[in-house]
């Protein structure tokens, strides 16, 4: 099934979301409404605000709230994006120039702030200080994860439980926050509004897990990304730790070498030890077991459309090739 299809369920909300989006992008400084329009229209997969109307459909919800909390969810989120690719010094995502390279690293970061800080002014005006808690919540977590994948670039001893700490910080925790907001509005019991929470945190892992394995298996006019971004940034990613952990003593070595001195210098050599090592294989694997562990945490849900859009959307998470 493609991200359309599964879309199809929450197209008028999503039209609505954009609108909110479109109209609270709006600045009086030309250069904030022009840098963050740039990056909102760049052809994400807004996956994050379809979690919250998806949830909040499960929940039969019924106003008009949700379509607020998925632009917050995406402001965020898109905030995130533009501080990543100056930190990363990024030329390229989703197949156009980032906004760094389009703008300068001073724009991205402050009109990032300016995403940050219009989400809140969002988040308040909902008047609920559960969703509050939630995403103020979400975003320190958010930022540590940043600084922790800071720290582990260029560091060959990274383990997988760290990497995977990352990976729940930095990326699932924003899957999860958007799953659960759509419980909250929707007046979900404690019990369905962590389960809720557990799914979109398992569907973030398997979303980023996939992004690690196309990161060394994708073609490029899919992913919008260079290939081997991650191996010239130094970051030690799952497959290159896989290979440092089971492969031959030459192909771990090979993986050290990139990971503490970063560029695409080694990159083929060690595009070849994590293809024959199985590393993509394994990290799939694990992405696998998170969907299913998704679709675990909501079997307590009622039947509906938005439940079998949620379980499909975890398969998709784990099959897609961009």
């Amino acid at each position: 099934m493609t991200l359309e299809q599964l879309y199809a369920l929450i197209g008028p909300d999503m039209k609505a979301v954009d609108a909110v989006i479109r109209d609270r992008l709006y600045s009086d400084v030309a250069l904030v409404s022009q840098v963050a329009e740039y990056i909102i229209n760049s052809g994400g997969k807004r996956m994050r605000p379809a979690l919250v109307l998806l949830a909040a459909g499960a929940m039969n919800y019924q106003g008009t709230r949700h379509h607020e909390m998925a632009a917050v969810i995406e402001f965020i989120h898109t905030a995130t994006l533009l501080h990543d690719d100056v930190v990363d010094e990024s030329a390229l995502r989703r197949g156009r120039d980032t906004a760094n390279a389009m703008f300068g690293n001073a724009a991205s970061v402050l009109v990032g702030d300016f995403l940050y800080s219009r989400a809140f002014q969002m988040m308040v005006a909902v008047d609920n200080m559960r969703v509050m808690q939630v995403l103020s919540d979400a975003t320190n977590v958010i930022a540590e994860g940043e600084v922790l994948q800071l720290m582990n670039c260029h560091d060959a001893d990274v383990d997988e439980a760290r990497y995977m700490q990352v990976i729940h910080y930095k990326t699932a925790k924003l899957f999860e926050a958007a799953a659960q907001l759509g419980g909250i509005l929707g007046g979900a019991s404690p019990e369905v509004e962590k389960a809720l929470a557990n799914y979109g945190m398992h569907l973030g892992t398997a979303f980023q897990l996939i992004d690690d394995v196309l990161d060394y298996s994708g073609q490029e006019a899919d992913t919008g990304k260079h290939l081997g971004d991650d191996l010239a940034e130094g970051k030690p990613t799952l497959p290159l730790i896989y290979v440092m952990q089971y492969g031959t003593p030459e192909q771990a070595a090979c993986v050290r070498k990139a990971i503490i001195e970063g560029g695409r210098d080694d990159f083929p050599a060690v595009l070849e030890a994590i293809r024959l090592s199985g590393a993509l294989d394994h990290a799939r694997a694990r992405a696998a077991q998170e969907a299913v562990d998704a679709r675990a945490a909501i079997q307590c849900l009622g039947d509906s459309n938005f439940k079998m859009a949620l379980l499909q959307l975890s398969l998709f998470a784990v099959e897609r090739n961009h």
